[in-house]
């Protein structure tokens, strides 16, 4: 596998930097939350998105039912060994067991993760060992 991807996705992402966070959005200097990052970054990449998430809540994650993102991260990325991790590759991280993905990010150099940070902006802040212990997976855009 070549790193051209991971390296054009952590380009992408490192562009989002400072956005502000908007719950749903998904536009560079505009807003975004962090599924709306990976879809940015998605539209970088590959121009039109590969489906709609559809309308969610703030706590959508919290009430349970269906792991949406990490099934859609499953239908359009590719899965990576966690070992095998490299800057430009998505994080997804689940905060309970059993509870569904809550949160994703794409890592970047140096031990960060570049993410939407609620009511703030789109950050490249150390990720902490404890975010490690709750990764759910790690998944690569494809070429």
């Amino acid at each position: 596998m070549s790193d051209l991807a991971p390296s054009r996705a952590l380009a992408a992402a490192r562009a989002f930097l400072g956005t502000p966070y908007r719950h749903q959005g998904s536009r560079q200097g505009v807003g975004c939350d962090c599924l709306g990052l990976l879809r940015g970054v998605w539209r970088a990449l590959h121009g039109a998105e590969p489906e709609d998430p559809g309308p969610y809540g703030v706590d959508w994650s919290i009430r349970g039912g269906p792991d949406r993102l990490l099934e859609a991260a499953r239908r359009h990325l590719i899965a990576v060994d966690i070992a095998d991790a490299r800057p430009g590759d998505v994080v997804l991280f689940c905060w309970r067991a059993g509870a569904p993905a809550a949160h994703c990010g794409i890592l970047d150099e140096s031990g960060r993760l570049i993410h939407a940070y609620e009511g703030a902006a789109v950050v490249s802040s150390p990720m902490p060992r404890a975010w490690s212990r709750r990764i759910a997976g790690v998944f690569r855009f494809p070429e």
